[in-house]
């Protein structure tokens, strides 16, 4: 791209008001980004979503759910790695413990042994939220081809991850990058298809469907970096003798509230967008 066309997308409006609401959106990219993004999906849609639709209606649940496991159980090394950089070695030794017992008795991380007995949970994390907790501004969005959206911080952290995964690295330095390659694809894969219901809901529903990826993904971002500052607490083994609360008085009792069926709305654990039904 010409440096002509980055000033020509860079210029902010003589108005006060606008130039503010640019500004908040940090997005001085968006022409192009939004470019990218419709090439994006126009790939998605031709590549990505048959494949996804035919895995997830061609393969048992079980077998989906093994491969997932799999996959989580070979990041926890990494995650831990961030964990100890994030200053959570508390989050760190749950990673590293997960990883231990459920490539034993998990049978190599097909089965997450610790968190069906009631141990930690596994949780995420990467270095693009090492870079936000050791206070890198998260710089202009961005969309990157085939990737997806993104910021200067993150896309840094999506460099680095390539030589950072220790089990990607055990594997290449054993001459086993074939496996490091399907791997990849198969996570490629496995998120795909956890998205198939949400994109699509988000897509169906969405006046400005990049507006709306980019409010999440942002969202998302936000609720990995406070989960890190706070020591990753929701992956940590609850208190077996901690005393239940008593019940509050029905008059203090909190009442649901919502807009209608189908409410979108951010969780923040680990980053994850759910459509929440608000009458549930």
């Amino acid at each position: 791209m010409s440096l002509a066309a980055l000033s020509g997308c860079t210029t902010l409006p003589d108005d006060p008001d606008e130039r503010a609401e640019i500004q908040a959106l940090n997005d001085p990219l968006e022409p192009t980004n939004r470019a990218i993004y419709d090439v994006n999906m126009a790939l998605d849609d031709a590549i990505m979503v048959p494949v996804a639709e035919s895995y997830r209606s061609n393969l048992p649940d079980w077998f989906r759910d093994a491969v997932h496991n799999i996959l989580t159980n070979l990041q926890e090394p990494y995650v831990a790695g961030n964990d100890l950089l994030q200053g959570n070695p508390r989050a760190a030794a749950d990673s590293l413990g997960r990883f231990v017992i459920n490539s034993t008795f998990g049978l190599l991380g097909a089965r997450d042994a610790v968190a069906d007995s009631g141990g930690a949970k596994s949780h995420k994390t990467d270095i693009g939220v090492t870079l936000a907790v050791w206070g890198m501004d998260e710089g202009p969005y961005l969309m990157l081809p085939f990737f997806g959206p993104s910021n200067l911080r993150d896309g840094t952290g999506k460099v680095a991850e390539f030589w950072a995964s220790p089990t990607g690295a055990v594997m290449s330095a054993n001459g086993l990058d074939v496996i490091n390659n399907i791997g990849t694809g198969a996570d490629v894969l496995d998120t795909r298809t956890s998205l198939l219901d949400p994109l699509k809901d988000l897509r169906r529903s969405s006046l400005d469907e990049y507006a709306a990826i980019r409010s999440l993904y942002r969202q998302n971002r936000e609720a990995a970096i406070l989960a890190s500052r706070q020591g990753q607490p929701a992956s940590h083994v609850p208190a077996a003798a901690a005393p239940a609360p008593a019940a509050p008085a029905a008059a203090s009792a909190p009442q649901p509230h919502g807009t209608g069926s189908g409410e979108q709305k951010t969780v923040p654990e680990h980053g994850r967008v759910e459509f929440v039904d608000p009458a549930k």
